[in-house]
């Protein structure tokens, strides 16, 4: 008996960015020189896969920096840290890599010199994710007000008489962050804007090459975890561009592949997924079906990170 048929269109770019790879050598560099255990202050980055390979290689994943013994290498997760962190990490004369993505980072240094000018900033980002965490402690306390939706633009009180400023998690929809931007500078025509755009290019061109293919699709996964940020607002996008059957998975054995009856089917992965997840999609959809696999590419990516002088080669 013939199997259904089953086109899969490949979104490209999809999966690792150069923050990401750079994070995962940055934990591997650490274990070749200084030997395992190293250890980690939160996910490296948000996937499992990717956490449970290092803990294989000899890292120690933690939530705080008092659980890190004083005599062993800490490293600092991509999603970057509050300040009090690395003084903390210093205070103790503690050896630490910084693996916070260049990206992040640019934040964190727009975020400063607002700061130093006087300007009070809005942070447009989703509450409790570890990058807002980390660029909210950048800055003294009460100088920096979250924004996550139009409403919160609209019900935001300015201090008297002070400058506002805005900045952006680098992992948000490039369009739900737009439609903020607009409503901020409708409201506030002299508030201070990035002088280059803050959502960094891997989150844009993945949410570019899903936006491409997603209206042709009967139903689109987007491997990735339940907690990375690039990867819900992916699944979003597909649906806003028309295809309402989206789902995050982590992995193939979630997909419920008895719902997937033929016809298209569209692929991505967030920009902490590994490439392999998406070769166990394609393979298992192998097993159900007569497969066609297309890739639909917008853009090629080129762009690398150096390596902090603690690990570098």
């Amino acid at each position: 008996m013939s199997r259904p048929k089953l086109k899969i269109l490949l979104a490209a770019p999809r999966g690792f960015c150069a923050g990401v790879d750079r994070a995962i050598l940055i934990v591997e560099r650490a274990l070749e020189k200084f030997g395992a255990p190293v250890y980690v202050r939160h996910e490296i980055v948000h996937n499992r896969h990717v956490v449970e390979d290092l803990k294989a290689k000899g890292a120690v994943f933690v939530d705080e920096l008092d659980q890190v013994p004083d005599d062993v290498p800490v490293v600092f997760s991509a999603h970057g840290v509050p300040k009090s962190v690395p003084a903390e990490a210093e205070r103790r004369k503690m050896i630490y890599v910084d693996a916070t993505c260049p990206l992040v980072s640019k934040v964190h240094v727009e975020a400063e010199r607002h700061a130093k000018a006087g300007h009070h900033i809005l942070l447009i980002g989703h509450a409790n994710h570890p990058e807002v965490i980390g660029t909210m402690g950048q800055v003294p306390g009460g100088t920096m007000t979250l924004i996550e939706t139009v409403a919160d633009v609209e019900k935001f009180a300015p201090p008297a008489g002070i400058r506002l400023a805005f900045v952006t998690q680098t992992t948000l929809s490039v369009s739900d962050t737009a439609e903020i931007i607009a409503a901020l500078q409708r409201r506030f025509p002299d508030i201070a804007a990035p002088r280059k755009e803050d959502i960094c290019y891997a989150t844009t061109n993945r949410q570019a090459a899903v936006n491409a293919l997603a209206a042709q699709c009967d139903s689109f996964f987007v491997i990735g975890a339940p907690s990375s940020s690039n990867s819900n607002r992916l699944v979003e996008v597909a649906r806003k561009a028309g295809c309402a059957a989206a789902f995050l998975v982590e992995e193939a054995a979630q997909i419920p592949w008895d719902k997937v009856t033929g016809g298209t089917m569209g692929l991505s992965a967030g920009a902490s997924a590994p490439e392999q997840l998406v070769r166990d999609v394609i393979a298992a959809a192998r097993e159900r079906f007569d497969v066609t696999v297309e890739e639909v590419a917008v853009t090629q990516e080129t762009v690398k990170f150096s390596l902090p002088r603690a690990v570098a080669a």
